[in-house]
């Protein structure tokens, strides 16, 4: 079953879950006020959202719920402000970032703070990981970009020794960045960030280049890339939904140059979040309108409509909650999660730099790639004591285990490439069918 969970920013709006196919509620999640990029899924077994009482206050809280349950299960109260958050595929890490410019790094399974730098000199307005989890993408209230390799982040060495933590830093945008969206590719993927000043900038991660500068004309609040990666929607504040082409040059009408091939619209105020569903060729939008649509990525029909009880949408998700075989969170934390739901401790407030054991207990996952166990060598020497204590813990068992799990990540990820190639080989036959019986009648 495929699910679209929707938040709303208003107090006790609560977070709304619906059945792609058929349409009907599941269920509503009890929560206080989910700020935009606040809502995420932790390894598909637990939701998570930061809840935002009073940004003039210190107020704030992260919440988890598991899924069959409304109520939320575990409370936990950050040292400042959280806005977004993110976790990685495997949901091993949950990241948040603080209306200080702070990034936090919390291990879902102890609760422990295990990692927290110093991000920008402004609020974290989106966090997003890679595909293969080694990076992290942040954005800036002031417009900033940075990119940052967990890899650095977690080897206290290297990061004394180097005079910047960060991957890349991008700086073109004068306004806030509102959302930012990474492709395939891990290191050689391309990353699309949207902001207020109405633009939308694509960069490569293989070289830290600038590739386009899409200019619209609204402020642009979310976007989201088609899996080919042919196309960028980007929702606006005037309610309507631009395409952005990625794989053409510039396209001039009316002595006008612009890489905006169309928009559709229904909304009737900003769209502020999007998603998009590869299996079934969807794109889901969020709005201030309080309403979710679900559009036909293909002909921009709307295929449903789902109304929250309360506006304006702030985060949308789209999930496959009962789909075990795509789940890869710690076997510990399944076996609670089916006993007691969500039982796992709260976050912690402060990192523990007295206890020189918190350092020797921390496990570096990133997914379980092959990339990040040939980069091993390059942690510092206790990460990799730690590492090598696990696995002979756990034994070999753990090890096949672990093999296993890539294996079927890696084939389900090749299926899906294979019908998307193969859905795009079927329109273009259509296509040519198409224009050479056109011809042939002419």
């Amino acid at each position: 079953m495929v699910v679209v969970l929707a938040s709303s920013s208003d107090a006790g709006g609560g977070i709304g879950c619906w059945d792609l196919h058929t349409g009907s509620e599941q269920i509503r999640y009890k929560s206080l006020s989910s700020p935009c990029h606040g809502l995420t899924s932790v390894g598909d077994r637990f939701l998570a959202s930061s809840q935002l009482r009073d940004t003039a206050t210190s107020a704030g809280s992260v919440f988890f719920w598991s899924w069959s349950k409304p109520q939320v299960e575990v409370k936990s109260f950050p040292a400042e402000p959280i806005t977004p958050l993110a976790s990685n595929h495997s949901g091993t890490y949950l990241v948040g970032g603080g209306l200080s410019g702070d990034i936090y790094l919390w291990e879902v399974e102890t609760g422990k703070l295990l990692k927290k730098w110093h991000g920008d000199n402004t609020a974290v307005t989106c966090l997003v990981f890679s595909e293969d989890d080694s990076l992290l993408i942040s954005g800036f209230k002031n417009g900033s970009i940075r990119v940052w390799s967990l890899l650095m982040i977690f080897d206290d060495v290297r990061r004394q020794e180097a005079s910047k933590i960060y991957e890349y830093s991008f700086s073109e945008h004068t306004l806030c960045v509102n959302d930012v969206v990474i492709g395939y590719g891990g290191y050689n993927a391309i990353i699309a960030s949207a902001s207020d000043d109405r633009t939308c900038k694509v960069w490569s991660l293989s070289n830290g280049m600038l590739q386009r500068n899409i200019i619209f004309p609204s402020k642009i609040k979310a976007i989201a890339l088609d899996p080919a990666e042919h196309a960028l929607y980007a929702g606006g504040e005037d309610g309507k939904i631009y395409i952005a082409a990625l794989n053409t040059t510039k396209i001039t009408t009316n002595n006008h140059v612009s890489y905006i091939t169309g928009s559709f619209s229904n909304h009737s105020k900003a769209v502020t979040c999007l998603a998009y569903s590869a299996g079934e060729n969807y794109l889901i939008s969020g709005s201030d309108d309080g309403i979710v649509r679900v559009w036909n990525a293909s002909t921009h029909n709307i295929i449903r409509v789902f109304k929250h009880a309360k506006g304006p949408i702030t985060n949308i998700l789209v999930l496959s909650p009962e789909n075990d075989s795509s789940n890869h969170v710690s076997s510990n934390l399944q076996v609670a999660s089916k006993k007691k739901g969500a039982q796992f401790p709260p976050l912690e407030k402060y990192t523990n730099s007295i206890d020189e054991d918190s350092d020797i207990k921390t496990i570096v996952s990133l997914g379980g790639s092959k990339r990040c166990m040939d980069e091993v060598s390059y942690l510092s020497s206790h990460v990799i004591s730690s590492y090598s204590k696990e696995l002979q813990n756990q034994g070999s068992a753990a090890a096949s285990e672990m093999e296993i799990e890539k294996l079927k990540r890696d084939c389900q990820k090749s299926m899906q490439m294979v019908n998307q190639w193969k859905k795009m080989y079927d329109n273009l036959h259509q296509f040519c069918v198409k224009e050479l019986l056109d011809e042939n009648a002419k």
